[in-house]
């Protein structure tokens, strides 16, 4: 079993056990969306020490709780898993994906708000066709999957491109 040092937030119980099966954590659970405040305190004295990984669901309220994380802890670090291979039975979430999935999103961890190290624009967006065209959304699925980014809107592609510093050649690469 492989051992993991920071911290691990996921959403529920079920993610836990799954996880646990593979990997050996220390982990935060959220309980859905309403991250409680206790769990946000906890989470703030514990980031003095130690690394936090975030790794939701690939859906809106794990989106959710990523924000009201990021929006109170700075310096979060966010692995996600693909959605199409996040579901089973109808449920979307980290314990309907596989092991392969979970320790390659933990091997592709990106830093939340970090400090820009790329030069990418919502120009360049616009241009790659990554927004303002009906197939934006499809386009930034493709590149996200392709390059680990997690699912979002332009703005928050952008942003973790950014601070990847991945740059509109390996975009484009991506979308081909």
């Amino acid at each position: 079993m492989k051992h993991f040092d920071p911290i691990l937030v996921v959403e529920g119980a079920s993610d836990k056990a799954f996880i646990s099966t593979f990997l050996e954590a220390d982990f935060v659970i959220t309980n859905g969306s309403e991250v409680s405040r206790e769990t946000i305190e906890y989470l703030k004295e514990a980031k003095k020490t130690r690394d936090i990984v975030v790794l939701t669901d690939p859906d809106s309220p794990g989106k959710r709780i990523r924000d009201i994380l990021d929006q109170n802890i700075p310096g979060l670090l966010h692995a996600f898993v693909p959605k199409e291979h996040s579901i089973k039975h109808h449920k979307v979430g980290v314990a309907e994906s596989t092991e392969f999935d979970v320790m390659n999103a933990l091997s592709h961890i990106i830093p939340s708000k970090a400090v820009k190290k790329g030069d990418l624009t919502l120009a360049d967006f616009y241009d790659l066709g990554l927004s303002g065209t009906p197939d934006s959304k499809a386009n930034r699925d493709k590149v996200a999957k392709k390059l680990h980014l997690g699912f979002g809107n332009a703005k928050t592609l952008l942003q973790r491109a950014n601070a990847l510093g991945i740059s509109k050649e390996q975009i484009e690469e991506a979308l081909q």
